[in-house]
């Protein structure tokens, strides 16, 4: 993970570290405890845009105060007619899009990464998994190019900008 938020710093645009206090505020407010991975991140950076600056990034990773259950994120009600209450907005991939952190269940210490596509949520056949660990989906991110990964398609455009 190290060498992974090494290149965010040096090659993208990470936002200042939260502070300990601030993770412990954030995990309060949501009542989830963040996992190694995403841990070792906010403590390195509360947030970063990848590739490019807002409004144009491909990936903008959420800072703790803007992370909220996808079903508020996509729909506007915290209620479980939208989408499970586990789900929470990690990454905002424009569009209204965003990949998200499933909070209710663990793989090897981790959570795993689904895609928040709106137009499709909480439908699991167009809502597939992305990642297996935050680590494992910003490694990929960073090998992207600036593009979606996780999309079957590959003809998919160039990002904006």
């Amino acid at each position: 993970m190290s060498r992974l938020l090494e290149e965010v710093s040096r090659e993208h645009f990470p936002h200042a570290p939260a502070t300990p206090e601030e993770i412990e505020e954030f995990e309060r407010r949501v009542g989830w405890k963040l996992d190694p991975d995403l841990r070792a991140f906010y403590l390195h950076c509360n947030g970063a845009e990848l590739f490019k600056r807002l409004p144009n990034t491909p990936y903008r990773l959420l800072s703790l105060a803007e992370i909220i259950r996808a079903r508020v994120a996509i729909y506007g009600e915290d209620d479980d007619k939208w989408g499970p209450a586990s789900m929470y907005t990690l990454c905002d991939v424009q569009d209204g899009d965003y990949v998200l952190v499933d909070v209710a269940r663990q793989e090897n210490d981790c959570y795993p990464l689904t895609d928040g596509y709106h137009e499709a949520w909480p439908n699991p056949e167009y809502c597939e998994p992305v990642a297996s660990s935050f680590s494992e989906f910003l490694e990929k991110a960073l090998r992207s190019k600036g593009r979606l990964f996780y999309l079957q398609s590959t003809s998919q455009e160039e990002p904006p900008g």
